[in-house]
């Protein structure tokens, strides 16, 4: 435990941000598994619908600096692939 006042204030913080940290990423995780299970069945308007969402949370995750630029735009980058191989199969 830190020993000094401004230490422990600090880690209190740090412990606060990561909280938040996660819950965002959780959420994002979750929009993940949606979109994939989506793209599984095959289902194109939900599957679009989803990488919406998912690319608008991925931005504001980036924004937050909860995510670097590289694996928010690398995230992105995959999944559209994805949607666009389902889109010209059918």
């Amino acid at each position: 435990m830190p020993q000094l006042k401004q230490s422990a204030k600090r880690f209190r913080q740090s412990v606060k941000k990561a909280a938040v940290n996660k819950k965002v990423k959780d959420g994002i995780d979750y929009l993940e598994r949606q979109f994939k299970k989506a793209l599984d069945s095959s289902e194109m308007d939900k599957a679009k619908g989803l990488s919406r969402q998912l690319i608008k949370a991925i931005d504001k995750a980036k924004e937050k600096h909860i995510y670097h630029q590289n694996n928010a735009a690398r995230k992105k980058s995959r999944m559209m692939k994805k949607v666009n191989a389902l889109s010209a199969k059918k």
